[in-house]
C-alpha cells in the first residue's frame, strides 16, 4: 500500500512540474527609438531577449504592421537561459516620423509580444538645420 501511495505521489509532482514547464521571452527593451536620423541611413535596429523561461522558446513568426518595416526572427529554438535577437529593417527612405509594431507569436507563457520601433527620418534640408545648430 505504500508503495502505491509512493508512486502516486510521485507521480502528482512530476505532472505538476511539467504543468509549470514554460517558455518565456523577457526584452531587454520593447520600444526602439531610432532618434532623428537622416534620410537613406541605416535603418536595421535590434530588440534583444532571453528565455527566462524552463522550455525551449519558440518563435514562429514575427510581423509587422507595413511593408517599410521588415522584421526576422531566430531560425530555430532558444534554450532556457538563452539570449536572442529579433531585427528590424525600417525603410529609411520615407521622411517623416515612424511609429510601427511589430508582433511576436511563440510558445511562450505570454504567447504574443507587441514591440515599437519610433523616431523620425529627416529630409535632407532638416539634416543640414541640424548640422548648423551644432
Amino acid at each position: 500500500m505504500k508503495k502505491i501511495l509512493v508512486i502516486a505521489l510521485l507521480a502528482i509532482v512530476s505532472f505538476a512540474t511539467q504543468a509549470n514547464a514554460q517558455a518565456k521571452i523577457e526584452f531587454k527593451s520593447e520600444t526602439v527609438d531610432y532618434g532623428e536620423i537622416p534620410k537613406g541611413s541605416d535603418g536595421v535596429r535590434i530588440f534583444e531577449f532571453t528565455n527566462t523561461g524552463n522550455e525551449p522558446l519558440i518563435i514562429s513568426e514575427v510581423k509587422s504592421t507595413c511593408g517599410c518595416t521588415v522584421p526576422s526572427k531566430p531560425k530555430g529554438p532558444i534554450a532556457p537561459g538563452a539570449s536572442d535577437i529579433i531585427k528590424v529593417k525600417y525603410d529609411t527612405n520615407r521622411v517623416g516620423p515612424i511609429r510601427k509594431t511589430i508582433t511576436v507569436y511563440s510558445n511562450a507563457e505570454k504567447p504574443i509580444v507587441s514591440l515599437k520601433i519610433k523616431g523620425k527620418i529627416l529630409n535632407n534640408d532638416s539634416k543640414s538645420v541640424l548640422e548648423k545648430k551644432s
